[in-house]
């Protein structure tokens, strides 16, 4: 007599064994779709990132001159806006890149896509709150109010103050983005559809950007950012995510669509 409590491999007709065509071409196509969908919004996020953080703030602020930098900002108060509108674009480019690459590691891991798309989406919140630091200071210099009750200089120092705030809040939010990037770099190296290099290279930049933070935080005098340095992964997994699509879209959804052995 067969004892119930016995439990053995069920043999499952092949139609069980694998998921409907459609199914398959449909799952294929999604991974292709957010992988192609992250590559482009990375090298998007790139380029306006450049433009607002170097060029439009960076490049009008001088360290330790506040009069110099109000006025500077004053000047070309134009590009200065249009800077925090760059950088607006990049916390929309954030969401997207966080769905998307969720939706191309997924197949390795869901619940450690989750997190690292949670991660991305909370340090896209932080630095929303850096850039309203931005807000303040357009508004600050830009209302003769302002001037008018508390004098130029404090107006000035003010506005600077809100600068130095901006930085600090963005450093401190980095910690999240150098996680977020650590676990990318994890599924990368253990996906088997991204070369394992680009892995390393991701987990490096990811431990560059929370060394800067840290260091932000911790260092006594001024920190050089190492994640300049560090940044390559970065670039090079928006290329690879562009040019082989095609690739990571079929080896995804097979390693996602393996059939499961059911026992009883």
């Amino acid at each position: 007599m067969t004892n119930p409590t016995d439990y053995s491999p069920v043999q499952q007709h092949p139609s069980e064994a694998q998921p409907p065509a459609s199914r398959r071409l449909a799952a294929h196509w999604s991974i292709r779709t957010a992988s192609i969908t992250a590559g482009v919004a990375l090298l998007l996020m790139s380029l306006a990132a450049i433009f607002g953080k170097v060029v439009a703030v960076d490049g009008l602020v001088t360290k330790g001159d506040a009069a110099r930098t109000a006025t500077d900002i004053m000047a070309s108060q134009g590009l200065f806006r249009l800077g925090i509108a760059s950088l607006v674009v990049v916390i929309a480019l954030d969401v997207v890149v966080a769905w998307a690459l969720y939706r191309v590691f997924s197949p390795v891991s869901r619940s450690l896509s989750m997190l690292a798309a949670a991660l991305r989406l909370v340090y896209s919140g932080v630095f929303m709150v850096a850039i309203g630091q931005l807000l303040g200071v357009v508004r600050l210099l830009s209302d003769d109010g302002y001037r008018a009750v508390f004098g130029a200089d404090q107006v000035d120092a003010q506005a600077m103050l809100g600068i130095t705030a901006f930085n600090d809040i963005w450093y401190v939010s980095q910690f999240l983005f150098g996680l977020h990037l650590l676990l990318i770099g994890y599924l990368a190296y253990r996906s088997g559809y991204v070369p394992r290099l680009l892995g390393v290279l991701l987990v490096i930049a990811g431990l560059g950007y929370a060394t800067d933070s840290l260091g932000a935080v911790l260092s006594l005098g001024s920190w050089t950012a190492i994640s300049s340095f560090t940044f390559l992964g970065e670039f090079l997994l928006a290329l690879w995510l562009l040019i082989r699509a095609r690739r990571i879209g079929v080896t995804a959804s097979a390693l996602e669509e393996q059939p499961i052995t059911v026992t009883r």
